[in-house]
């Protein structure tokens, strides 16, 4: 199922970062395939979302909630 582009795509846009960048800040094995399939909304776990949240807060330094990174919560 597709949920098409996510906020944390625009997010990520916004500031010029790639995926690359959120892999490299995840302590929690993600790939640059995951993060690709979370920005442009195919289905991921709630698990992969909070992976993808962890890294994006880690990268920030701030807190986000899963809302403000995914307009679904995966199952």
């Amino acid at each position: 199922m597709d949920a098409g582009i996510q906020p944390l795509d625009s997010l990520m846009e916004g500031q010029s970062l790639r995926n690359h960048d959120l892999v490299e800040a995840s302590t929690q094995n993600l790939t640059h395939k995951q993060v690709q399939k979370a920005r442009h909304g195919r289905k991921i776990t709630f698990k992969m979302q909070k992976k993808i949240l962890l890294a994006w807060n880690s990268l920030q330094g701030e807190v986000f909630d899963l809302e403000q990174l995914f307009n679904y919560r995966g199952r």
